[in-house]
């Protein structure tokens, strides 16, 4: 699925399309886990605001996440942190 474009950058932008978000940040989180299988690459941290996520729990709004972000799972992205507000 990965299209070329920095997988950072795809998140980014999925995130952006899905939910409109008033505050994004995506972080690169793999220098906190060199030596992990793979040396940490595909580590990432959303912190993300948006009115699509009122009203909703926390699991759902992380499940919201991993279903804009299909796809890139296990294909760039090894884990992920979620903020989601």
């Amino acid at each position: 699925m990965n299209t070329g474009q920095p997988v950072i950058a795809q998140i980014r932008e999925r995130l952006q399309a899905a939910f409109a978000p008033t505050e994004l940040e995506v972080l690169d989180e793999g220098h906190k886990h060199a030596g992990h299988a793979g040396e940490g690459k595909g580590h990432f941290h959303v912190r993300i605001v948006s009115a699509a996520f009122a009203g909703q729990s926390p699991i759902k709004r992380h499940r919201m996440i991993y279903a804009a972000l299909d796809g890139l799972m296990d294909n760039g992205i090894h884990a992920l942190s979620i903020d989601a507000k």
